[in-house]
């Protein structure tokens, strides 16, 4: 018994299209390097203040598109030293006028860090091509 054209072309068209998917599947896109990371302002021209129930496990910065612009890009790495759990409120300041900032950690039920928990955030500074002369970092207590 022979098989139908019709049967024949269609089995083929499949197999055809499933190989292609599965190609295109396999194949990994490459990721971009990591952006380097410099210090956000030189000795002396930082201000950090911030309570006691966190403790600063990193603070850097580096260039990377934010909407298809060069932007400065903030790293902050809080730690909840203390033995309750703990919302944080950042705000970064620089000499220009410009400010970033916002609640630590921004989701979760309840939004909190447990005793011991770390958290690493970022914020753009959409549009500043160039290093901050100057910046002041202050995290507070939020209440959740």
């Amino acid at each position: 018994m022979k098989p139908k054209r019709g049967v024949l072309l269609w089995s083929i068209m499949v197999l055809a299209l499933a190989a292609f998917f599965m190609a295109g599947c396999a194949a990994t896109k490459p990721t971009p390097p990591k952006p380097e990371s410099f210090a956000c302002a030189a000795k002396g021209n930082l201000v950090r203040s911030l309570v006691p129930e966190a403790k600063l496990t990193g603070f850097d910065c580096h260039f990377a598109k934010y909407k298809n612009v060069k932007s400065l890009y903030f790293r902050v790495s809080l730690k909840n030293v203390s033995s309750e759990p703990q919302r944080f409120r950042v705000n970064i300041f620089l000499e220009n006028g410009k400010a970033v900032g916002g609640l630590v950690p921004r989701k979760g039920k309840p939004p909190v860090l447990k005793p011991g928990q770390e958290v690493t955030v970022k914020y753009p500074v959409q549009g500043m091509d160039q290093k901050p002369k100057s910046v002041t970092l202050m995290v507070k207590s939020a209440s959740y």
